[in-house]
Parts: C-alpha cells; structure tokens; sequence
C-alpha cells in the first residue's frame, strides 16, 4: 500500500501500578516517562486519502489521549447508530517525531499503549511493529532494533481505524484514547506486567505476602544477581526479603520470593490502606532496575449465606456499572475526571464498581485501589457471536487469549478488584458452545490467578419467564441456564431477574450471588410527570421500537419508569437490602454514557440510565441511595417549586435518620408522613401555591433537617462553581464549573433553558461544555451549550503554566459571571 512506500521515504501498567513512592530513587524516575505530548494527527474524511497518507496529507498538532469522534457533529445517518451516540469513527493517524539518547543505545526501549480505539498498526522508522484489534487493552512493543540514537529523529506513526460501523452497542469513541509511555530498561530487567503480589494469608496479627517477579535477560550471557524486593508502608520501611539467582543468556525467570507483614494495615472499602513492593535487580553491587508495585492486604470471601465478607465482616456491595467514556470529555482518559466521577459516586455511598464491558483504564484501577471501591473487572461483551455487525466477535478467534491474559497480568494485582467477569449477556451462554468457552477462559483466568472467583453477568440465570415467576416456582418448574448451570462460574451473576432473587438458594444450592446488573431505570434530570406512583415499562420489548414517551423524549425523574427487563431503583434495592445471602449489586448506570438511548432514538443520543447524568449532575434518585447507603443524614425534598397556580403536584422526599417528615407549603402544613414497611420515600399530593415548599424531618419530635424549595421567577444572572479553585499546571488537570442559571433574588430558575456563551482568558482552555440533556445536538467541545433545568457545565483545562485562568459566562438578558480558577 501507498504509506508504506512513503513510510520507507520518511526522513527521520496493569500487572503493576507505577506510583510516587516516598522512597526516593532517582536513578529510574524515567523508567517510565509519558509519550503523550506533541502527536500528529489526521482523520481520513475523503474519498482521496482512502487507506493512505502522503506528502499533501495535512496534520494538526495535538496530545494524547485523544477521542476525534467526540470532536464530530452528530448524526442522524452515522454507521454507528443512535446506540454508537451518531458520532462517526473514520480512519485516523497518528505520528511523532522524538529523540533517544545515545546513552540509551546500550539499553531496552519499548512503547507501551494503554489503549487505542480500534485496530491499531504501529511503525517506527518505516518498522512494522504488530497490531491490536481490541481497543481496551493495553500492548507494548519494543523498538530497540529499529531506533536512531542521540541527534538522528525517530518517527513513529499510528494507524487507528474505527471506519467500519457499528462496532460497538454504545458510545467507543477513536483513537489513541488512553496514555502512552515510553520504557526504558537495562537489558537485564523486570518485564512489562513483571510482578503478582498474593496475600494468602491475613490475620489481624500478621499476613504473609508472596512475590513472584518475572525477570528478563536479554545479554547474551549468563547473568547472577540479587533481587531483592522491600514492602513500604508510605515512608516506612516494613521489611525486605533477598534472593541470589543466575537468570540464563536471552532467558525469562520467574522468582519467588515471601514476607511477613506484623500487624497489616487491612484494605478495606472504607479505608483503603495500601502497601508498596519496591523490587531491585542488583548486578555487580549495582542497582541496574527498580520495579515498584502498589498492592493492599485484606481477606475476603463469598459466601453461600452471607454473602460478601470483608476482614471477616459482611459488606454488603453497593455498586455501579460504569462505561469508559466521561461524558463531554468522550473517552479520552483524563484522570481528575474519573476521579470526580468516583468522588460523586463515593458521595452517594458506592462502594463498588463494574467495568462494563471491558478491561478499563489503569487509573480507573489506581483511583479505586485508593479510593476504596469493590471492583468487577470485566474482560468482554461478545464471544464468537456478534451483537454488532463489526464487533470484537470478528476477532474472537486470534485474539482473545492474549487479550483475556494481558488483563490478568495487568490488572491482578490491584486489590480493588474481587472478582472477573469473562462475558456479559454472551449469546452462547444458552447453548453447550458457551460452555466449552467459558471452561477455556475460566482456565487462562485460573492459571493466571487464582485468588479472585470467577462470574458472568448472565440474563437471567434462572431461564423462565420471569413475569410469571411465583407460579413458575410453585410449580417448580425451573430451569437453569446452561452456564449457570454449568459448574464453570464462581459466582452466579444476575443480570436483572430481581424477581428471582430470593430463590437463589433454591436454584443454586452451592453457588454464591451477585447481582452483576441491575434496575434499569430511567430518567431525565429535571423533567416531572404529573403522577408519580405509576409504574411505567418503556420500550415495550426489547426487540420492539418504541413508539410512545413524552415529548421531547424526556423521561419522568420520579422513580417510576424502568426497562421491561429491569426494575426502578427502589424494587431492586428493598430485595438486595433484605438479605443476607445476597451479596450486593451493581446497578446500571452510576453516570448516563453516550450512546445506547434507552428508550428512544434519534434525536436522543445519550442514556437515560445514570443516577447521575452525563454532566456530573445527580438526578432526584441519588438521594435515595445517599439515604440508604450513606450515615449522612439525608433529607431531599423533589420536583421544583414552579408550577401553574392550582396544579396538582406530587411531593417526594427521601430521609433517613428519622421518624418522619412534616411539609409546608408558605407556612402552612399539609401534613406528616412517614416510611411504612419498607418504604424508601414518602409522598404528598398537593395543588401548587407559589412561594416556599419546605420540608422538616424530626426525631422524637425533635429536629433533624430543613430543607426549602422556593418558586423561582424570570432568569436574571447566572453563577458559577468551580469543584477546585487551584489545579496543577500541568496541562491534565482539570476544573469543573457548574452554572446556575438564577432569578433576581438567586433562586435557581428550573425550567431555565438558556444558550450559555464560554470564554477564557489565561494560559489553558475550555475543553469541555454539558447540560445532561440527552437530546442535545451542541458540540460537547464548543464554547456554547444550552442549560437543561437551569443547569451546565463547562470544563476547563491547565495549561503548563502558573498563573490565573478567568473564565466568563454569558446569556442574552442575563447578568453574566466570572471566575477565577489559579493554576500552579
């Protein structure tokens, strides 16, 4: 082909998580160093380019990770479908011009992707370097033998081609969508994924840690060294253990090594408490590499009866299934931004989280390992079988080993995670073909690791018809899915079929539970039907298109719409709270994601799932989990407070830490209400009177919280938030603004739809603008966006530089605001 030819013209984490230890080494600070600055890029939008680049292609400068589609208009007409968010793929390159140091001429260089979206190629210097289909996990390459050292450039270039559509059943987005690292090793050194940290045995008293390094020799002699590996409490030095050995010329060496740890320091989901292995090579009494991997000691079981048991005490999993992209950002990897996901989530009382469908990033990983999060880790949406035209499954037969292992050894040794799931909602799962794959992955899993059990999220597991389940069971008429059924899974995983869940002993007599995914409900933030205690099921079917909804396809954000094959949150949750023996759940979704709009379709192009939508903004049902899954007390009074004069409205509140709630309405009461049984909120109907709705709840007749709600009038200014006011200037971090659109005494105003003009003065820049309106067709990378409920988003980003960065809001008619955001 074309760039081949012109390539030869051409003019020249995982296993492990890399940390900032305390312990202060700087001969190998650029072990690891980031490759993630001053790309070349170019999106093949013409008939001309095709499959090529040439000497009249044109490139714009930018860094990775990068995401060209969220870049792009949506479209109606988009291959990838209102399911893939109608943002095109296309076939995008990527290339840079770098540098080695003649010094590292005697030295191992390799670059490590963590993930590009999809069928990647790499060349460097006009070399071929290999390929990778599957965008979400990370590969590393070696190009020593192909390298310039110290003034010649080198040229790496990157092909990504995400043109055939659709792929994927939701949102992928394209391109060099996570880090990338260059390596630098002696060619004596730990290999990439090099270490697994095991803690077989926990006590309060003391827990023993096993290490098995993998070393590689890459001399053409025999090589005796020391490696010695040393555990780190933050600055403290716990203890160390060494071990001589003689690794064989061009030879890899798995060593093993053991350590006690006296009184361990015990991860948990509420306080996450972590170690660091530091492993050095020492060669002639010299340290020629240093590995450093971040692990944490706990003991956990799944239990028959008890469900989840942590440090030897039930915890109940409280989770989220999350995808990978982070809303206006696409799915360009922004660390702060999955961290504030995570803060939000936390916020709410997650404590758990599904990497639905697919290995996730590093730092996801890093920031549950640190923020305490029960982790799913999941490895696939499709086997062989498509669910997408040009999906994985096309893959499924050279690359599914590698992939499945390179997650293993990347990911094993976060102890966040607790369980890997092999598939969700696999087609094969009904048949004797699933059976025989899900034996030869649930193998790969267990020689890889053997610490952590082994799930599915099946649909359901229990194959009946769950609309008749009470007569199903009393005639014992049940039959179990294949796979369920199979003796291959640890866990049994429940997708949905909340219905079953009580029988789950009955079904599986050997097996433990979790419910892998759940609820489904759906709602638009902001918008409120006018009755609210009736159930709704939209679509229809699964399989039929849906032909009825509201207007503008706004869904009610009273708990009270769900999928047919789901439950509102409250149905779910009051079965997972009541027993024991169910170990806990993963609801679907913690955020709204692009794509999948769940139950409509073009115009809508993002999800309706989330608890929180997709500018970071909860929807009313937040507060439910935050009341349940939280000791905060809790007192949320919903909707707004602005309606025609004589409307009947309905008056939900959630609240815990109390006997019951009093509301007033311009301070007159309208009456007490308090949960019976097993209520999770309280209602009253009342006709609309403006002024002030307020809510007390009280304790034994004492006061626990007030909360107000006050009728706004016309839109008068807006106001904006910053969640931090100083980030780093390191061209990464990241402000997220929230703009209050309010009246003239600073009410919010909610039904507020207003078009908010961006502008930045300072060294870094407007890199991402929401609403969380599902139906929005605006650039989530303009400087513009209109408010949904009286509120939006806009993301600013560092640059390299200290200083101050001023941003300014404004709407016609309305007062505009500035903030200042420092940068240091």
């Amino acid at each position: 082909m074309k760039y081949l030819n012109f390539l030869k013209t051409l003019t020249i984490l995982g296993l492990f998580i890399v940390c900032s230890c305390n312990k202060k080494n700087t001969d190998f600070e650029n072990r690891k160093v980031s490759f993630n600055s001053d790309w070349s890029f170019h999106l093949n939008d013409s008939l001309v380019d095709k499959d090529t680049i040439g000497t009249s292609t044109k490139w714009r400068t930018l860094d990775v990770p990068h995401d060209w589609s969220i870049e792009g208009k949506f479209d109606e007409k988009s291959p990838a479908g209102y399911g893939g968010g109608s943002l095109n793929g296309g076939l995008g390159w990527y290339k840079k011009t770098f540098k080695v140091a003649a010094a590292d001429s005697t030295k191992i260089t390799s670059i490590t992707f963590d993930g590009v979206y999809r069928n990647s190629e790499v060349w460097v210097n006009g070399h071929f370097l290999g390929k990778r289909p599957n965008g979400y996990i990370g590969f590393q390459y070696e190009m020593t033998p192909y390298l310039n050292y110290g003034d010649k450039n080198n040229e790496i270039i990157v092909k990504v081609d995400n043109s055939k559509q659709p792929n994927s059943r939701w949102y992928s987005g394209s391109g060099i969508f996570r880090n990338v690292w260059i390596e630098t090793t002696d060619k004596l050194h730990i290999g990439q994924w090099g270490t697994y940290i095991t803690t077989p045995k926990v006590t309060a008293e003391k827990a023993s840690v096993n290490i098995e390094t993998t070393i590689k020799n890459q001399y053409k002699e025999d090589k005796k060294v020391k490696v010695t590996t040393t555990i780190f409490k933050e600055d403290t030095k716990v203890t160390s253990v060494t071990q001589d050995i003689t690794i064989s010329a061009n030879g890899n060496q798995i060593v093993k090594q053991s350590a006690e740890v006296a009184n361990p320091a015990l991860w948990s989901d509420q306080k996450p408490e972590l170690y660091t292995a530091v492993t050095e090579i020492s060669f002639d009494d010299k340290i020629i590499d240093e590995y450093k991997t971040n692990f944490g000691i706990r003991d956990f079981k799944f239990d028959l009866n008890q469900g989840f048991i942590l440090n030897g005490k039930q915890v109940k999993i409280k989770g989220v299934c999350m995808h990978h992209d982070l809303g206006p950002l696409g799915s360009a990897i922004n660390t702060r931004a999955i961290e504030r996901q995570l803060e939000i989530l936390k916020e709410m009382g997650v404590n758990g989280i599904r990497t639905s469908h697919n290995p996730p990033a590093p730092e996801l990983l890093d920031l549950c390992d640190k923020m305490g999060f029960i982790v799913m880790d999941e490895a696939f949406d499709m086997w062989k079988q498509n669910k997408t035209k040009y999906d994985y499954a096309n893959d499924w037969d050279k690359w599914h080993k590698q992939d499945l292992i390179d997650q293993l050894l990347r990911d094993r040794n976060h102890p966040s995670i607790f369980m890997w799931s092999i598939g969700n909602e696999i087609p094969e799962q009904w048949n004797e073909t699933g059976i025989e794959i899900a034996k030869e992955l649930a193998a790969i899993v267990r020689l890889n690791d053997k610490t952590r059990p082994l799930t599915a999220g099946m649909n359901p597991p229990v194959n009946m018809n769950i609309d008749a389940v009470t007569l199903q069971f009393e005639k014992k008429n049940v039959s179990i899915n294949p796979l369920a059924g199979s003796g291959v899974l640890d866990l049994i995983g429940y997708n949905y079929a909340h219905q079953t869940f009580e029988h789950h002993l009955q079904n599986f007599p050997k097996t433990p539970f979790i419910a892998t995914e759940t609820t489904s409900g759906l709602q638009t933030r902001g918008y409120y039907d006018a009755v609210s205690d009736t159930i709704k099921k939209w679509p229809v079917s699964w399989d039929k298109k849906f032909d009825g909804g509201n207007p503008g396809n706004t869904v009610s954000a009273y708990d009270q719409v769900q999928t047919p094959w789901g439950s509102t949150h409250e149905a779910t949750w009051k079965i997972i709270k009541k027993h024991d023996f169910l170990a806990g759940m993963y609801v679907w979704t913690g955020f709204d994601y692009i794509g999948e709009p769940t139950p409509y379709e073009w115009p809508s192009v993002s999800s309706y799932f989330g608890v929180v939508d997709l500018a970071g903004f909860p929807k009313d049902v937040y507060y439910m989990y935050q009341s349940e899954w939280t000791n905060k007390t809790v007192l949320h009074i919903f909707p707004h407070w602005n309606w025609k004069a004589g409307q009947t409205v309905d008056v939900w509140a959630y609240y815990n830490n109390a006997d019951e709630v009093e509301l007033f309405v311009n301070g007159k009461s309208v009456g007490k209400r308090t949960k019976k049984e097993d209520d999770l909120h309280v209602m009253w109907r009342i006709p609309f009177e403006a002024g002030t709705l307020k809510a007390v709840s009280s304790k034994r007749g004492k006061v626990v919280l007030e909360k107000e709600i006050k009728t706004a009038g016309n839109p008068s200014q807006l106001k904006l938030t910053a969640d931090r006011s100083t980030i780093k200037a390191d061209k990464k971090d990241l402000s997220f603004v929230t703009v209050d659109i309010l009246d003239d005494k600073g009410t919010l105003v909610p039904n507020a739809n207003n078009e908010i003009h961006f502008s930045l003065k300072g060294n870094g820049k407007i890199v991402g603008v929401c609403s969380g309106d599902p139906v929005s067709h605006e650039s989530y990378k303009g400087t513009k966006h209109t408010a949904l409920a009286g509120k939006c988003l806009v993301i600013v980003q560092a640059g390299d530089k200290s200083g101050r960065l001023e941003l300014t809001a404004k709407a016609n008619g309305l007062k505009q605001a500035t903030i200042v955001i420092t940068t240091e």
